[in-house]
């Protein structure tokens, strides 16, 4: 199994909203992706609720049934799609893919 984690940091202001507004549309579109792909297990999109100063504004959490599965998933153009707009309005990235 692969466990694919992504963590972003959001702009105050962008693509015409603000954080708050950005990051649940980016929460949103993220959990439409659930099962997008065969081999695809599980996906969970967070926004803390109480951050601390160095937490991260959005988690994604996801698990595939192998490499094949997650690449399969990062080509998606519904993936690619919800990635261009989490690209607008992010400050940073963060990105772990493991086997277990």
């Amino acid at each position: 199994m692969i466990k694919h984690i992504v963590m972003w940091r959001f702009a105050d202001h962008a693509a015409g909203a603000d954080k708050a507004t950005n990051l649940e549309l980016a929460k949103q579109q993220l959990l439409s992706l659930d099962a997008l792909v065969p081999g695809m297990l599980k996906l969970e999109a967070v926004v803390p609720q109480d951050p601390f100063e160095h937490s991260y504004d959005l988690l994604l959490y996801s698990e595939f049934t192998s490499v094949e599965a997650l690449k399969a998933y990062a080509g998606h153009p519904d993936h690619l799609a919800v990635g261009r707009f989490i690209t607008e309005v992010r400050t940073e990235r963060v990105c772990v893919d493991y086997e277990v």
